[in-house]
């Protein structure tokens, strides 16, 4: 099918207009259609996983005129390539999960909650397979708006606080984004580019002071969705007041958008920039790791430890990322899969606990495992995944950013980094040890019942892909290689760079030329008798 991709991504809306017509007291029916809208659209994208060539090329392209006013031309330009491919099938496996999960835990609203969810699944997946960039831009906005309705309505006692913190947070980075995007823009238009189709700026030559804005303008936007340090501070406000369903799609597709507008639009776009920012990005990225690592330690809220634990992972994510190397950023990729799985199951865990608890405090806890044995054993798996345990999905992603890392100009930073798996395992073997371990002294503890069928099957798909991952990640890493390598490529600096470009004084012709993107040019007049500078 050649519009896969738009049946895929538009369902859910399908799904928002079937909730309008059902009355809202039917809380049944209303749970019943936004779960098998989802588990629909999973189906739906199965075709793309099982369709997909092993190659560098965007695949399912769709290439239509969209909007033209004047000089400015967007058109719906999507497709998907080994990089976009694994996030959006996580997003479609995640969002039936993310329905379930809310089965019992949301009874007021319940109708627009639905919608939100729907309409939250078409914008992220609208921006994983968008090629244009102002097409990508559109579902970037969007995703902000039934996230920041399912925190401010649905949250917790300080939802507001919450919520406005996320939205203006993530509001004047995308601001900025925009701006350079307009920017970007105009720049192609002086060379004949004519739309937004990300494939037109690749080889645009971007002057190295201009990209360093650009490079600049983006990074910001991306870094507050990853959270880098220091621009996180939304995001364990935002996770311990979000719904059980908003964390797990926080933690494991929203966050996921950083980490990718870094490698999709940042790095490719802006190479000489990379290079410039490598050390600045893993300073910060390493600063994370090791700080949300000391502060998870001294959390007594699980939620808030389970959050800043994001915030270490993600780190790692974007040091494999700058390592630029093929193992760095296979790493990066299959973290990122990684931990959606690993703390998307994690999320799901606070809630399944705090609907029967309704506290989330480690104090509250003790000798829950006598109590819950089921519970306790997939409580354990995951948190042996989130650690990295060989065996695990978590370790194999780690362990190449690692070496990609040392491999590459930032080895010491890999060096520091590496502290951060020792504090992961303190931190959530610490947490898993006070809640589940000790003495069952809590009446209210005593009268736990252990996980019912809806929530184990909730974790079941989750668990098996831990586990898959771990032991056989190789398929995974195929799809991706190729993209990476292409990646790779437009980043790497070519050795000629256009302010030391030798310029004989009798080829007036290429004087002409802008000097910030010149290349080497053999002479148009005769033959000089000294040679370009050899680069």
């Amino acid at each position: 099918m050649s519009n896969i991709l738009s049946v895929m991504t538009f369902l859910p809306i399908v799904g928002v207009l079937l909730l309008l017509f059902i009355p809202k007291g039917s809380n049944g029916a209303l749970r019943s259609v936004a779960l098998v809208t989802t588990v629909v659209t999973f189906i739906a994208s199965l075709p793309i996983l099982t369709g997909y060539q092993t190659n560098a090329e965007y695949q399912f392209v769709e290439n239509v005129p969209w909007i033209a006013a004047g000089p400015f031309a967007m058109r719906y330009n999507i497709g998907i390539d080994g990089i976009s491919l694994w996030l959006v099938i996580l997003t479609t496996f995640i969002m039936p999960i993310a329905v379930l999960s809310t089965w019992t835990a949301v009874e007021d609203k319940v109708k627009e909650y639905m919608i939100c969810l729907l309409i939250l699944e078409t914008a992220m997946l609208g921006a994983f397979i968008s090629l244009d960039l102002f097409l990508f831009y559109i579902f970037w906005e969007l995703m902000l708006i039934p996230m920041y309705f399912m925190i401010g309505i649905w949250g917790g006692k300080n939802r507001l606080y919450a919520t406005v913190k996320f939205f203006i947070y993530t509001l004047v980075g995308s601001l900025l984004m925009l701006v350079a995007l307009i920017y970007l823009y105009f720049l192609g238009t002086k060379t004949g580019i004519t739309d937004f189709s990300l494939v037109h700026f690749f080889d645009l030559k971007i002057d190295p002071a201009t990209q360093t804005w650009l490079f600049a303008a983006f990074a910001l936007a991306f870094a507050v969705k990853v959270p880098m340090f220091p621009v996180h501070t939304w995001l364990p406000d935002a996770h311990t007041e979000a719904p059980t369903a908003g964390s797990v799609i926080l933690a494991a597709i929203m966050l996921k958008m950083g980490t990718y507008g870094f490698i999709r639009f940042a790095m490719p776009l802006f190479p000489e920039a990379t290079h410039q920012f490598t050390p600045l990005i893993a300073t910060l990225a390493v600063i994370g790791i090791i700080y949300a690592a000391l502060v998870a330690m001294v959390q007594e809220d699980v939620k808030k430890l389970v959050a800043y634990s994001s915030v270490a992972h993600l780190g790692f994510v974007m040091l494999g990322l700058f390592a630029l190397n093929e193992q760095g950023v296979t790493g990066a990729l299959l973290q990122n899969l990684n931990h959606g799985i690993s703390t998307g199951a994690l999320f799901l865990i606070v809630g399944f606990i705090y609907e029967r608890r309704h506290t989330r405090l480690i104090t509250d806890f003790g000798g829950l495992s006598k109590q819950m044995p089921v519970f306790a054993v997939i409580f354990m798996i995951v948190t042996l995944s989130s650690v990295a345990l060989p065996g695990t999905n978590g370790f194999v992603g780690e362990f190449l950013i690692l070496v990609g890392g040392f491999e590459s100009s930032l080895r010491w930073w890999t060096i520091v980094a590496s502290s951060g798996v020792i504090f992961a395992a303190v931190y959530m073997l610490w947490m898993f040890q006070r809640v589940m371990f000790g003495e069952l002294d809590n009446p209210k503890n005593q009268a736990l019942l252990d996980l019912n069928a809806r929530e184990i099957a909730i974790m079941i798909p989750l668990l098996v892909m831990i586990f898959v991952l771990g032991v056989y990640p190789n398929p995974f890493i195929e799809k991706m290689t190729p993209s990476i390598k292409k990646v790779i490529a437009h980043t790497r600096i070519e050795p000629v760079t256009t302010a030391k470009v030798a310029v004989p004084a009798v080829a007036p012709a290429v004087e002409t030329a802008p000097a910030d993107h010149a290349m080497p040019v053999q002479p148009v007049t005769e033959p000089a008798a000294e040679k370009p500078a050899a680069h």
